[in-house]
């Protein structure tokens, strides 16, 4: 459990609802990892509330896939497992290649010009090997897109998608080397849209989403085969 795990009070937000925040922050961004047990006797007085906030984020927390419930042992993060992967870059997958679709016909020049701020904006996180950073750079770069469509349904369902991608775009940006080949990948989405070019644009788009699978895939598999090592 990380040290400064602490709440934020929101005065429009129920308790449960920040609790249920804080939590699924700390573990989208692997402050708290896979295999940690959820106490829910320490985690109430860390948060400084009462046991019953904490009891109804976990089990909402369980819902999304993000905890798991363990017979005569409680609450523990989640791993990450191949067919979570794989379910959520399928969705994924789809939603981004409509979304660069519909981008290369609407967006208009100030949208590219935002998109090509946001591909500067993630060459210079790379920059500060900050990894946080750099994934909300990623993001930002998408999020442009995403506007671009003028879908409104669109946005808001990649949106949902969101949080559950986090997890998985950190793991993805540890591998500090491919950190390079996704400053060229959003080059090569840019100068799709901006030459309209349709098929180059879901082809960038989907080689893009196909790289973070195959990474992460392959480092989940080393991490196997090192877990067993050392039994």
């Amino acid at each position: 459990m990380p040290d400064d795990l602490k709440i934020t009070v929101n005065e429009y937000m129920p308790l449960r609802d920040v609790v249920f925040h804080t939590l699924r922050q700390a573990i989208l961004k692997g402050e708290m990892e896979p295999g940690e047990r959820l106490m829910e006797i320490q985690l109430a007085k860390k948060l400084g509330v009462s046991r019953t906030p904490i009891r109804e984020a976990i089990r909402k927390l369980e819902l999304e896939g993000l905890v798991l419930m363990i017979p005569r042992k409680g609450a523990e993060v989640a791993g990450i497992t191949e067919k979570n992967l794989r379910d959520v870059l399928e969705v994924r997958r789809s939603l981004e290649e409509l979304a660069i679709e519909l981008a290369v016909q609407r967006m208009d020049e100030a949208d590219i010009a935002r998109l090509e701020e946001a591909r500067i904006s993630f060459r210079e996180a790379l920059n500060t090997n900050d990894m946080i950073r750099i994934a909300q750079a990623d993001e930002m770069f998408h999020d442009v897109i995403y506007a671009g469509t003028y879908n409104d349904r669109l946005v808001q369902m990649l949106n949902n998608l969101r949080d559950q991608m986090y997890r998985y775009r950190l793991e993805y940006i540890k591998d500090t080397g491919k950190r390079q080949i996704l400053m060229i990948e959003h080059e090569n989405i840019l100068s799709a849209v901006k030459t309209r070019n349709l098929e180059l644009a879901k082809r960038a788009m989907r080689e893009h989403i196909d790289n973070q699978e195959i990474t992460i895939s392959r480092n989940l598999a080393q991490d196997l085969s090192q877990r067993q090592y050392l039994k």
